[in-house]
């Protein structure tokens, strides 16, 4: 058995799928042979997974360029995003769910006469997850994810425009995926706005055609930060619309228990310090926190520091805000608000106790 291990190392070190598969299946019969049998299964179940995704991707192969810049105008992935790394408000996922069992369920739809329409419209905020969202659905429905790469797709000549537009959707319409226009609204603008070229115009009148040409085993999802720039035509052509919003305090509850359970720290073992730091982190985008987060785990690594406590965010948040600290008393008085104690303020920051003891004092009057 650990020879099979071994060589399946060896291969994935020198990229050969095929022998780190065929090692992979000695190592599932062997498990299986030792009453393993559960852990043989999984292992086979990722191989034929991999295999259909493999499979999948090679018919993806030749890609559509753009005639202009030769640069290719899609880029093809297969996301792995578990539902747990997935933190939303119940009502979303709900409605994500049931349009993903729209989609698998379609057949029957069709043959009781639903017309079916696999286009999902995501927008808000920047840093909101509609990216994620895309890489989700494509890793429950397990179809690759053809992103259109806008520096590919928008020549500066506007008739190659709508026709890489008819590119990629004819890419599309071949091979089951889901594809995935990110800033949607620099393709789908007002046709009314007076600021654009007639040109651009029939760009848009391109995008509705071939939306409505897609066919159904495939998924069309668009995602945009300026929904109200978008043509009122283009609305009608999703069958399902969805805003993401910023997270509000449960959520960002949860998102803090993802991004901080793989790193020691005082703050998920008490409600107190997490309610503190849900309330600091209002206004934020799931990425910002994300981010905060992060930079505040690497401080703690490179610091060799074995214990994140809830200071060490609160000053990750107010540079995220501010940039820099003009005014050391602003500072203070910021993470105090927030439940930071004296001594975290003292050892994480080296800030006397003295100066923290006495804006702590005219905080609460006593000055």
């Amino acid at each position: 058995m650990y020879t099979e291990i071994v060589k399946i190392i060896e291969g994935g070190m020198l990229g050969d799928k095929e022998k780190v598969q065929n090692y992979a299946l000695v190592l599932a019969d062997n498990l299986e042979k030792e009453g393993e049998k559960a852990l043989s299964n999984k292992i086979r179940a990722v191989i034929a997974k991999r295999k259909r995704g493999l499979t999948s991707l090679d018919s993806f192969a030749t890609k559509p360029v753009d005639t202009e810049s030769r640069m290719e105008i899609v880029e093809i992935t297969t996301p792995q995003i578990f539902k747990e790394n997935i933190v939303l408000s119940r009502y979303v996922e709900e409605e994500l769910q049931d349009f993903i069992e729209c989609y698998e369920n379609r057949d029957e739809l069709i043959k009781v006469g639903i017309e079916v329409s696999n286009s999902l419209l995501l927008y808000g905020p920047p840093g909101c997850g509609k990216t994620t969202v895309a890489q989700y659905i494509s890793s429950v429905t397990e179809l690759p994810l053809v992103t259109a790469r806008l520096d590919g797709l928008i020549s500066s000549l506007l008739g190659s425009t709508a026709k890489n537009i008819r590119k990629i959707f004819d890419y599309a319409s071949k091979r089951e995926c889901i594809l995935f226009l990110d800033e949607f609204d620099v393709i789908a603008k007002l046709r009314d706005d007076k600021n654009e070229l007639g040109e651009l115009k029939r760009v848009v009148n391109s995008l509705i055609q071939n939306i409505d040409g897609l066919n159904n085993d495939s998924i069309l999802i668009a995602a945009t930060n300026h929904h109200e720039l978008l043509d009122p035509a283009i609305w009608r052509r999703f069958a399902k619309v969805i805003t993401l919003e910023k997270p509000q305090n449960e959520e960002i509850g949860r998102l803090l228990q993802i991004y901080l359970r793989n790193y020691e720290n005082s703050i998920l073992k008490s409600d107190k310090k997490l309610w503190n730091l849900e309330m600091a982190f209002n206004g934020f985008s799931h990425s910002d926190i994300k981010t905060t987060v992060n930079n505040t785990i690497k401080t703690a690594i490179i610091k060799k520091k074995n214990n994140i406590n809830g200071c060490d965010i609160l000053k990750e948040i107010y540079f995220h805000k501010k940039h820099s600290v003009e005014d050391e008393a602003d500072f203070i008085r910021f993470l105090l608000k927030y439940g930071a104690t004296h001594k975290e303020i003292n050892d994480s920051l080296d800030i006397s106790m003295r100066k923290v003891q006495e804006i702590s004092k005219e905080m609460k009057g006593e000055v």
